[in-house]
């Protein structure tokens, strides 16, 4: 059976319990503040960039939302959310910064570190600054920057991205109506997983129905969980379908579920 074509991000708080994720900003969030030291201004405004080329679409807005400013500084992480494992975060993120004529090591870098201290994912922040006639020294330039950067992502409302696998499971019509009946009335664990190390059984995964396809003969249940591993699912597809069902992947979505505020 060909698989589905990969879901989009989804809103929606699905029944099943996604795995931990990666925290971002809320799409359509670009806080944005002024700091102003000695006369100086300091422009930060923060967005949610999912690619490299919204990244650099987002700071040519800021440079052309402030012509006149002399300096445009940025700092970025970006996670590949096409490749499968990448929110387990076992794998660096893609990170950038630019100084844009300021001192070198005066404002990208600092604001990198003050991006990563958040946490936060796939998120560029660029801080415009309005010379005030005052010089305000390396320290004063690495203070001001990194300020401006943390009070920009301290407003800004966030969301854990997390990834559900979907399963087609083909069954026999007349098994159909009762699997699809257990599976969202009890969204069942319903049997142990493999015996893990030790002899202690490892927990079934929770499961629930996405939708229903019926044929003459046969249906699918497109079934979603956390569970990417096919043999964690044997067990409770097996007890649910008497042996009767059989299973493919068909691809995955990710899932924004917002963060409660501090």
């Amino acid at each position: 059976m060909a698989p589905h074509a990969p879901r989009t991000p989804s809103r929606q708080q699905s029944q099943e319990q996604p795995s931990p994720g990666l925290i971002t900003l809320a799409r359509g969030e670009q806080p944005e503040i002024d700091l102003e030291i000695k006369k100086s201004h300091f422009l930060a405004r923060a967005c949610r960039t999912d690619s490299m080329d919204e990244a650099r679409s987002f700071i040519a807005d800021v440079r052309s939302t402030y012509p006149d400013a002399r300096h445009h500084c940025s700092a970025l992480t970006l996670t590949d959310l096409s490749d499968g494992h990448a929110l387990a975060a076992t794998a660096p993120p893609t990170e950038r910064s630019n100084d844009d004529g300021e001192p070198s090591g005066t404002a990208g870098q600092p604001m990198l570190d003050v991006l990563r201290g958040t946490g936060l994912a796939n998120t560029t922040v660029v801080v415009t600054r309005y010379f005030g006639g005052t010089l305000l020294g390396t320290g004063g330039l690495v203070r001001a920057y990194s300020e401006a950067t943390a009070q920009a992502l301290q407003t800004a409302a966030r969301v854990t991205l997390s990834r559900l696998y979907l399963w087609d499971l083909r069954v026999p019509v007349a098994q159909a109506g009762r699997i699809e009946a257990d599976l969202r009335s009890r969204n069942p664990a319903v049997a142990s997983g493999p015996t893990a190390e030790g002899g202690t059984t490892a927990p079934a995964p929770t499961i629930h129905v996405e939708e229903t396809i019926w044929g003459p003969t046969h249906a699918v249940l497109v079934l979603a969980t956390s569970c990417a591993d096919p043999e964690l699912l044997h067990a409770p597809l097996a007890a649910l379908t008497r042996g009767e069902g059989v299973a493919e992947p068909a691809g995955s979505r990710l899932v924004e579920v917002p963060v409660p505020p501090a």
